[in-house]
C-alpha cells in the first residue's frame, strides 16, 4: 500500500456567487521516497489540494472522495486526529516564511514546539534538539541565535527555520508549497538543494508545489499539471517534458522566457501567451475547464469531460512494472497540432 492515496477528491467552496468546485476528481498516489510535483496557474487547486491533506481547508469547504495516509482515511476525521498528524507524520513548508512564523516568539521556541507536543520532550531536551535542527539547516551560530525573533533573520534564513520546524518530528510526508517564491535565485537553489538533501537523508515522500517549470524539472520524478481544479496531464516528469500532450501544458512551456531569444538589433520578441483568462470557479464548464481558452476547443470539449488516456513513452516499460506512473493526458484532441502561433 502506498504511503498516500488520493482518490476522486472533490473540494467545494462557498463563495458570494454560490458554490465553486475548486478541485474536481483528483487522484494520485505517493510512496515513501517519491517526489511529486504539482504545477499550474494560481487558482488551479494546487494549494487547496495540500490543504485538504493537512486538514486545513477554509471553513465551510465540502470534501468528498478519499485521502488515505498510511492506511488511514483522513476525510471526515476530527480535528484531534488531524492534529496528531500535522507537524508529526506529515509537515508543510509554506511559501512565505514571515507569515508562517510567529513574529512575537523566539525561533527556538517555535522549532521546539512540535517536539514537545508530539514527542513529549522536556523543555531543555527540545531546546537542545532545536539547536541541532537549526544547525543542520544552515543557520549560522544556531546556539547563540536560538532566542532571536524572526525579523532578525534574512528571508532565506527564515525559510530554513520553517524547514527545521517541518522536519523536527521526522515526518513521512513533506509538503513544500512554493517554498522559494519570495527568495532570490541564488537562495532559491540553496533552499531546494537543502530540501532534497534532507528528503533523501530521511527517506521521506515529497510533494512540491510550484509554478516554475525549471523547479519541477530538477526536483521531482512525477508531476501533475492542474487547471481549473482538474489534472489535465500527469506522469513521469521526463516523459511529460519530452512529450507535452495537453494544449495547456504546451502553452505553459511556450510561455517560458528563453535565454538568447533576442537575436540582432530590433525589438525584443514578445513572450508567447495563452489566450483568454482563467475562468471563475463558479463558471467552470461541465467538460474541460480549458476549453474556452484552447485553440482546439469544440462544443464537445465544453460539454464532455475528457477521459484519461495513457500515452506511450520511454518510461512506459518502467510504469508497467510499477516503478513509475503512466503518462496520462485528459484531452479529446491531444494528437492534433496547435496553430503555430500558440504551439
Amino acid at each position: 500500500m502506498a504511503l498516500l492515496e488520493v482518490n476522486d477528491l472533490h473540494i467545494r467552496l462557498q463563495t458570494p456567487r454560490g458554490p465553486a468546485d475548486a478541485v474536481r476528481g483528483l487522484s494520485f498516489s505517493l510512496e515513501k521516497g517519491d517526489a511529486l510535483g504539482l504545477i499550474g496557474e494560481s487558482g488551479c487547486g494546487k494549494s487547496l489540494t495540500v490543504m485538504a491533506l493537512m486538514g486545513l481547508l477554509p471553513e465551510g469547504a465540502q470534501v468528498r472522495g478519499s485521502i488515505v495516509f498510511d492506511g488511514q482515511e483522513l476525510v471526515g476525521r476530527d480535528e484531534s486526529f488531524l492534529c496528531g498528524l500535522r507537524g508529526n507524520r506529515m509537515a508543510m513548508i509554506f511559501q512565505e516564511p514571515m507569515t508562517a512564523l510567529n513574529p512575537v516568539h523566539p525561533i527556538g521556541r517555535q522549532v521546539a514546539e512540535p517536539l514537545r507536543l508530539h514527542r513529549g520532550l522536556s523543555a531543555s531536551a527540545a531546546r537542545t534538539e532545536a539547536i541541532r535542527l537549526l544547525d543542520r539547516v544552515g543557520i549560522p551560530h544556531a546556539a547563540s541565535r536560538i532566542d532571536a525573533h524572526p525579523h532578525q533573520f534574512s528571508g532565506g534564513q527564515r525559510q530554513r527555520i520553517t524547514i527545521a520546524m517541518a522536519l523536527a518530528c521526522q515526518p513521512d510526508l513533506l509538503i513544500a508549497d512554493e517554498p522559494t517564491t519570495a527568495l532570490d535565485v541564488t537562495v532559491q537553489r540553496q533552499i531546494l538543494d537543502l530540501i532534497n538533501e534532507l528528503v533523501d537523508e530521511r527517506g521521506m515522500a515529497l510533494m512540491l508545489i510550484s509554478h516554475d517549470l525549471g523547479v519541477i524539472a530538477n526536483n521531482v520524478d512525477q508531476m501533475l499539471v492542474m487547471y481549473g481544479g482538474s489534472v489535465v496531464e500527469s506522469g513521469p516528469t521526463e516523459a511529460v517534458f519530452a512529450h507535452m500532450a495537453h494544449p495547456y501544458t504546451r502553452g505553459l512551456f511556450a510561455a517560458r522566457p528563453k535565454l538568447g531569444a533576442r537575436r540582432g538589433p530590433g525589438p525584443r520578441p514578445l513572450l508567447s501567451t495563452i489566450a483568454g483568462t482563467v475562468p471563475e470557479l463558479v463558471d467552470l464548464p461541465p467538460g474541460c475547464a480549458f476549453a474556452g481558452r484552447c485553440a482546439l476547443g469544440t462544443e464537445h470539449c465544453v460539454q464532455q469531460r475528457p477521459v484519461a488516456e495513457a500515452l506511450p513513452s520511454p518510461a512506459a516499460a518502467d510504469a508497467a512494472h510499477g516503478a513509475l506512473e503512466p503518462h496520462l493526458v485528459r484531452c479529446w484532441h491531444h494528437q492534433a497540432p496547435l496553430p503555430e502561433a500558440q504551439a
